[in-house]
């Protein structure tokens, strides 16, 4: 079903309008006006976005909407638009529906057939890779790991062949443990950790693992952070198994008969296959006569 975004301006609507994930004026003009025209704004933390309402003499009513109320309060918010009104959908930072809640009200109002619009803005992943020095031409957004130990291990293993480059947050506080995983499984690759992004402090560390390791033995890391990772550039390429793995030399034989092949012929491509003397296969397949 095709939407036209702007042809009904009395029909309510979905904003999803990012916010700066530290300087404030990465604020775009377009957001700035519709955080104070919309009939109200759904937050991830209300708390949070007060902070930069209170900077920007923004006075729209927040709401809350995070991942423990998502379904009463999206619920909600649906028959708000429903009736025509406007909603802004924020996150703490940057663009709503990137590892947050978001996408779930998305979701909702695709359902129920409610214009979703998007604006441009801040997102740490692309922020962080296009600083990275590693290649922009085609990269795979994973967010955050699992934080159990096997299954985190499981999703960097289904990873380590992926020729993209790899964009991961993290929480400081799982920092080293993520990097020691990271390097156990993906080996001796270009790495780059940003962090503090757009910040007075905005730091990235460039270099292999081991450089990374080093580095935070000596520093202390407050907020969240974004990894980027090289992607595989030698992928290890699984074999398929051969269909006559499971089969004996007899049945292997007998198989190509089946398909239509003289006994001569299906001997030959057996041994072929299998990589044996056509003597001994043969053999094997006379001592059954």
């Amino acid at each position: 079903m095709e939407q036209k975004s702007f042809q009904n301006e009395e029909e309510g609507c979905l904003y999803l309008i990012p916010t700066p994930i530290g300087n404030l004026e990465d604020l775009t003009f377009r957001a700035l006006r519709l955080l104070k025209e919309v009939h109200v704004v759904a937050a991830e933390d209300t708390r949070q976005t007060r902070k930069l309402f209170n900077h920007f003499e923004i006075a729209t009513p927040l709401v809350s909407y995070h991942e423990h109320n998502k379904r009463t309060s999206g619920e909600k918010l649906i028959e708000r638009m429903k009736s025509g009104e406007k909603v802004g959908l924020v996150t703490d930072a940057g663009t709503p529906g990137i590892s947050d809640p978001g996408q779930d009200l998305v979701q909702l109002c695709v359902e129920e057939s409610v214009p979703v619009i998007p604006l441009p803005g801040a997102c740490a992943a692309t922020t962080a890779l296009i600083a990275s020095g590693l290649s922009t031409d085609h990269f795979l957004f994973y967010g955050f790991l699992p934080r159990q130990k096997k299954d985190r291990q499981k999703a960097l293993e289904e990873l380590q062949n992926q020729p993209y480059t790899l964009i991961f947050y993290e929480a400081p506080h799982r920092l080293k443990e993520t990097i020691s995983a990271m390097a156990s499984t993906f080996g001796s690759r270009p790495v780059a950790l940003a962090r503090e992004l757009t910040k007075r402090y905005e730091s990235f560390v460039r270099g292999a693992f081991a450089d990374l390791h080093d580095w935070l033995r000596t520093h202390e890391v407050k907020g969240e952070c974004c990894i980027i990772v090289e992607g595989n550039q030698a992928p290890i390429v699984e074999e398929e198994q051969p269909f006559w793995e499971e089969m004996s030399a007899l049945d292997h034989i007998k198989f190509y008969i089946k398909k239509g092949m003289d006994k001569k012929d299906a001997i030959k491509m057996t041994a072929a296959d299998r990589g044996l003397p056509k003597r001994e296969v043969y053999n094997l397949y006379h001592q059954e006569d």
